[in-house]
């Protein structure tokens, strides 16, 4: 059976050589691809899903352990530290190793290091398996992310980008449910034994059906191997392994360094993206941190804050299905600047109804969401778009990590604010200036870009 769309492909002609991207932005989404974006989708999810169950075994373990909350934070910051060194030591190796063996590899290392968490013993041993977790679960994700880019066509890559993405999210909200229904019958540790099983389970699936980056086989001198997974793309190609594949990245034997992220055109380029990233992350974990304080404080009850809770991510997810089609089809920077921009008058409205009727505070909590967390999933999308293959699993590994230097102030900043003595609606009138600022630098960006096609 075909693994093409109906959609006609462009005639071949074995003279001339097949050019990338051009090859796969010309034709349809196949089953090839449409598995290989499932796949990508899959590692996503179990990794957002590794990464918060923690969250929810954190009361259980405590109890169990007799442990304080200061032993619990330092448990939750060894995973972010070993996060970070995944997305800023280990992203660059896809130019060594491909984008195949980094998933594969980080994939291996956050399944038996959570499996190894079951038998933990005390709280420093915990410690150091989530940190050996975290640079599992860094390593995998730039290079997930640039495969799905890559095999994408150009008119439907942000919107695959942050369909994947969304899968993150959605290991948020399944670890809540797994670990909801685990924990009371099984303890803490089956919530691990869940984590540790999916990804190694899937294991064995990313061996024989992820593929390798078509641009890092054509880097190696392997044209062979790369013509046969574009013959995957479109099988209609002549079975021959003498037609020569032509890429806008392939000199044989480049190597990629992260300082070319940090020079000629990249450089403000990239430290503007990296500002973007740090601002939406100290905006997300700073609302997600202090978001139940805030309702507690105003009134509101325990089974509002759980959904409270849920509204952002799923305001996170619900808006990708809008901002990725407009980011393909409008343009990745218009629609981004636009989103971070209404996000400004969510954040108002979210001042304005602090002490209303619950539909409405979480009505708001949903719309600030979608910008927030929406935000953040589509500046990845923009990423991808942003760097060239060659260096865009490092680009994007870089990015993430720096990232979270935000998601690490942010609690802190938002938690001075509110101890030296800012009003709750003030917080939130406070939050649209970094929204503003990051709607700002992503519209200069897009200007920046179109002058540089241009030059």
């Amino acid at each position: 059976m075909s693994e093409t769309t109906s959609s006609p492909s462009p005639t071949f002609s074995g003279s001339k050589p097949l050019r990338l991207p051009g090859f796969i932005d010309q034709r349809g989404l196949g089953g090839f691809q449409l598995r290989t974006v499932l796949l990508c989708g899959l590692v996503m999810l179990l990794d957002g899903f590794d990464t918060q169950a923690i969250n929810y075994m954190a009361p259980a373990i405590t109890q169990d352990w007799g442990v304080s909350k200061g032993a619990m934070a330092t448990i939750f910051s060894a995973a972010l530290v070993g996060l970070m060194i995944g997305y800023l030591l280990l992203a660059p190796l896809s130019d060594k190793f491909g984008h195949k063996r980094p998933v594969m590899a980080g994939v291996a290392l956050f399944s038996l290091s959570t499996l190894v968490s079951v038998w933990a013993q005390n709280p420093d041993q915990l410690m150091i398996l989530r940190f050996i977790t975290g640079i599992g679960l860094g390593a995998a994700t730039p290079s997930t992310i640039a495969l799905t880019a890559e095999y994408s066509p150009k008119r439907l890559r942000a919107s695959l980008v942050l369909a994947i993405y969304c899968g993150f999210s959605l290991g948020f909200v399944a670890a809540n449910y797994v670990a909801g229904w685990l924990i009371p019958a099984h303890g803490w540790r089956s919530v691990f034994v869940a984590g540790a099983v999916l990804p190694l389970a899937l294991l064995p699936v990313l061996a024989w059906q992820l593929p390798e980056s078509v641009s890092y086989l054509l880097r190696r001198g392997e044209n062979a191997r790369a013509y046969a997974v574009l013959r995957r793309i479109d099988p209609t190609l002549p079975e021959t392994d003498t037609v020569r594949i032509e890429a806008e990245s392939s000199d044989p034997g480049k190597r990629v360094k992260v300082t070319e992220l940090l020079s000629g055109r990249q450089l403000l380029g990239t430290v503007l993206l990296w500002l973007v990233f740090a601002l939406n992350l100290a905006m997300f974990y700073g609302l997600q941190s202090w978001l139940p304080t805030i309702l507690t404080e105003r009134g509101y009850s325990a089974g509002t804050l759980a959904t409270a809770a849920s509204m952002t991510t799923i305001g996170g997810i619900a808006i990708a299905f809008a901002v990725g089609p407009a980011m393909d089809r409008l343009g990745a920077y218009g629609s981004l600047s636009a989103l971070y921009f209404a996000g400004c008058g969510f954040l108002v409205l979210m001042g304005l109804v602090l002490g209303s009727p619950v539909w409405m505070v979480l009505a708001s909590i949903f719309l600030i969401g979608c910008t927030i967390s929406g935000g953040q999933k589509s500046v990845i999308a923009l990423a991808a778009a942003f760097y060239p293959e060659e260096v865009r699993s490092t680009g994007i590994g870089w990015a993430l990590g720096i990232g979270r230097v935000g998601g690490i102030v942010g609690p802190m900043i938002v938690g001075g604010l509110l101890a030296g003595g800012i009003g709750h609606e003030q917080l939130f009138m406070i939050l649209v200036v970094p929204t503003a600022l990051c709607g700002l630098i992503v519209l200069y960006l897009g200007h920046r870009a179109k002058r540089l096609q241009l030059a």
